[in-house]
């Protein structure tokens, strides 16, 4: 691809000189770049990092699996069965890799570190503002998801430590899930979420990673070597529809989107060139697909049609393997809400302080007065939220949309205007078609998203 320069003068589009800064609030803590000034970086890109590239590879891998594996088992049923699943999935998976290169290689022509920095410095202001919107938003609802999740596995916890079912009449007011959930929100998210900096992110990438791999292991385990009581019911060979097959979409979107903090992690590398990372995201996505791809289809097969949109809470609660499962997505997603809280406020800190014309380094007392009641704001939303929307598989059908905005419809505008920035006379059939295939980005994203908006407002609120 030829090397462009894009939207170079910031000016142009309205962004202060505290752009990088704001680019800096969202870097993933995980990933090491050097300061970006005038002068530092070397012509051909960006200054260097210190990830290798297998640290690049497993840093992807982590950010890519997360709490949305439970969700995979339920999306093959929607699909309409294994087959369905598989080719669904292997479908997306060229866009989803793809959209992580044109990244890549977007952001090495604008000089830009982050992934809304990027959409800011190539498509221009309207789109940059619609990204940061978009990526409060959906770090919002991946808060309530993970809120929902750590209410869902506390409730069969509960019930085997009193030794009685789940829901029964009479239990103690303190078993009620509304109250454990918000004690467990107060206790510990409440804290993590209100420090400036979140550097205990290594810790937590530990545990998920752990979690995710020890629930895939479970879920295979039990497929293969089922307990008596577990019966699957109707497992189906064919989707009942096309718009079944949709409707998997955003999960898939949800599970595999990690492009957000995918530009950081290029960014970081020694190497930061377009055709190493694809290499690096190749890998990734195909690791990430096999543990995907694991639980869906055992978890599936295990129990047919019935599967619950959460396939922890299909296993029996006095299974003490799937117990242990349950505590380690609780540990992961009572540190991966602090961390996506963070990039959510520094989005809405960025806006606010843009739309106010106030530079990033202003008073610290100001600062912090603001982080703390936007915290507050922000936690006291999710949790009431959460409290009030039991079912989780809905949560994650909506943000599985915005999912689909990050992986085709932003990197789709940032390659078509990429190409059009390019000043041939006369354009090449490589321009044309990489035009036409970010057209197919932007088509393919913009229709999940509707898609997945419609059924919201029309299914789900006026049902």
């Amino acid at each position: 691809m030829a090397q462009v320069s894009i939207n170079s003068d910031l000016g142009e589009w309205g962004l202060s000189t505290d752009s990088g800064e704001r680019a800096r609030l969202l870097q993933s803590p995980s990933v090491d770049i050097a300061p970006k000034s005038e002068g530092e970086a070397p012509p051909g890109g960006l200054g260097r990092g210190t990830t290798s590239t297998l640290g690049a590879i497993f840093i992807v891998v982590n950010a890519c699996l997360g709490a949305g594996l439970l969700n995979f088992p339920a999306a093959f049923s929607t699909a309409g069965g294994v087959a369905a699943g598989i080719t669904l999935q292997m479908a997306m998976l060229v866009f989803i890799i793809s959209g992580l290169v044109i990244l890549a290689y977007c952001s090495q022509a604008s000089n830009e570190r982050t992934y809304q920095e990027v959409v800011w410095a190539v498509c221009g202001k309207l789109t940059g503002v619609l990204c940061e919107v978009a990526i409060a938003t959906y770090t919002f609802g991946t808060c309530i998801a993970f809120l929902i999740i750590i209410g869902d596995q506390q409730d069969k916890i509960i019930a085997v430590m009193a030794k009685e079912p789940e829901g029964a009449g009479g239990s103690p007011w303190y078993t009620d899930r509304k109250f454990t959930i918000s004690l467990t929100a107060f206790l510990f998210i409440l804290p993590l979420s209100i420090p400036r900096e979140i550097g205990f992110q290594k810790y937590a990438s530990f545990l998920s990673v752990v979690g995710t791999w020890y629930v895939t292991a479970i879920v295979i385990i039990k497929y293969i070597w089922p307990d008596k009581e577990m019966t699957p019911a109707d497992i189906l060979n064919r989707p009942a529809s096309w718009i079944a097959v949709f409707n998997a979409m955003p999960t898939i979107c949800f599970g595999f989107q990690c492009h957000v903090s995918s530009v950081p992690v290029f960014n970081s590398m020694r190497r930061p060139e377009v055709k190493t990372w694809g290499g690096v995201v190749t890998a990734a996505m195909v690791i990430a697909l096999a543990v995907y791809m694991g639980t869906g289809i055992c978890g599936f097969l295990t129990f047919g049609a019935a599967v619950d949109p959460d396939v922890l809470l299909s296993y029996p609660s006095e299974d003490m393997a799937v117990a242990i499962a349950r505590a380690f997505i609780i540990l992961s997603v009572l540190t991966s809400y602090p961390i996506l809280h963070f990039c959510g406020r520094a989005v809405v800190e960025g806006l606010w302080l843009r739309y106010q014309g106030m530079p990033v380094e202003e008073d610290v007392g100001r600062e912090r007065r603001r982080r703390v009641l936007q915290t507050l704001v922000w936690f006291l939303l999710t949790l009431l939220l959460a409290l009030f929307i039991p079912d989780i598989g809905k949560v994650i059908s909506v943000i599985g949309g915005l999912a689909a905005c990050f992986i085709f419809v932003f990197p789709g505008l940032c390659l078509i205007q990429a190409k059009l920035s390019e000043m041939e006379e006369v354009k090449p059939a490589s321009w044309w078609a990489m035009v036409s295939y970010g057209v197919l980005l932007v088509t393919l994203g913009a229709f999940i998203f509707g898609q997945t908006t419609a059924n919201a407002i029309f299914v789900d609120l006026l049902a």
